[in-house]
């Protein structure tokens, strides 16, 4: 089994990925949901760094730093570059943000790594809707240091148009930002494991497809 259909096993184990109805921030009505908050324990944070490892190792991605944003990025950016040391022998930097400049001790405004000139960093997150998230990192990042962003890493790409624009958050992301943006799987992916049995709830398929033609992205 390739490690994507592990993830989606990972995350229906964990109760992170629901099937039903919900309300989503942006109002729409969604027949699936991802709870990040569902993850509790160390060997369930331990095996998600495994699979962003994964994805930035697959898919070649240059990175000395780590940058996780607060708060549900820094305990990603620290099993992500775990994992990169312990599966791929790459022992890389990793830093996160704080909400509010530190004016005492050693000061500044990230925790770890302090970025340098053409530093590789790429940013971990948990998933990328808005885009506002980056929004808000990207100024802390470039304003610190001259930082070469190589890439984000999320868990699912919804592959849905921002509240704004036809486009997804994620290709927004490139257009706007010049950020390319991995994806540890794709509800397209979340939908072939439902249908070849990789998961439970086949039957909710035809409802995902019919929001994704509603609010779908194309790609």
């Amino acid at each position: 089994m390739n490690y994507k259909n592990e993830f989606i096993q990972f995350l229906a184990s964990c109760g992170v990925l629901k099937f039903g109805t919900f309300k989503l921030k942006s109002g729409r009505i969604a027949p699936y949901f991802l709870n990040a908050g569902e993850y509790k324990t160390g060997s369930q944070i331990r095996k998600l760094g495994e699979f962003y490892a994964a994805c930035i190792h697959e898919n070649k991605i240059p990175v000395e730093t780590l940058f996780g944003p607060a708060y549900k990025g820094i305990p990603l950016a620290l099993s992500a570059a775990i994992a990169l040391y312990e599966k791929y022998g790459e022992d890389v930097h990793f830093c996160f943000d704080r909400k509010e400049v530190k004016d005492h001790g050693e000061g500044g405004m990230f925790v770890g790594r302090q970025i340098v000139d053409h530093e590789k960093v790429v940013i971990v997150e948990d998933v990328m809707t808005s885009g506002k998230a980056l929004k808000e990192v990207l100024p802390k990042l470039r304003g610190a240091a001259q930082v070469d962003i190589t890439g984000m890493v999320i868990t699912v790409d919804r592959m849905e148009k921002a509240l704004n624009s036809d486009r997804s958050a994620v290709q927004q992301a490139w257009e706007e930002e010049g950020v390319r943006v991995y994806s540890i799987v794709t509800i397209e992916d979340i939908m072939n494991a439902l249908e070849e049995g990789v998961i439970e709830g086949k039957e909710h398929v035809p409802a995902i497809r019919a929001y994704l033609q509603e609010y779908g992205a194309k790609y």
